[in-house]
């Protein structure tokens, strides 16, 4: 089954970061990225551009509203995501909890719908 990891993070924790630690941060990504990759759960991963360049779409009364930035203006943005091949939710949580920003963000972990 597949799932999403959602990474959301505060945008301004970056900016706050030292190079050296930035660095750090890079490094722990890739290490993650190898890791899924060699056990063989990873389909997809990007990051997202900030959320300030996020434009939120709803159609009303067959009218399409468009608002610029993100949906909901929470503490946290999605960043980017992973979305993996895993065995069960157990399999897809223990590789969420690997991901950098656990760290000091949160990752929503989504079952993705099976096509019926």
């Amino acid at each position: 089954m597949q799932y999403l990891c959602l990474i959301c993070s505060p945008e301004d924790y970056y900016s706050r970061l030292s190079e050296e630690e930035m660095g750090g941060l890079f490094q722990a990504y890739g290490d993650y990225d190898r890791a899924v990759t060699e056990a063989g759960v990873l389909v997809d991963s990007n990051r997202l551009q900030p959320s300030s360049t996020a434009t939120s779409v709803r159609v009303r009364d067959g009218q399409t509203l468009t608002t610029d930035g993100p949906y909901a203006d929470t503490k946290e943005q999605c960043g980017g995501y992973y979305l993996l091949s895993c065995e069960d939710l157990d399999e897809a949580l223990s590789w969420a909890a690997k991901i950098p920003s656990a760290a000091y963000g949160t990752v929503e972990v989504r079952p993705v719908m099976e096509e019926m």
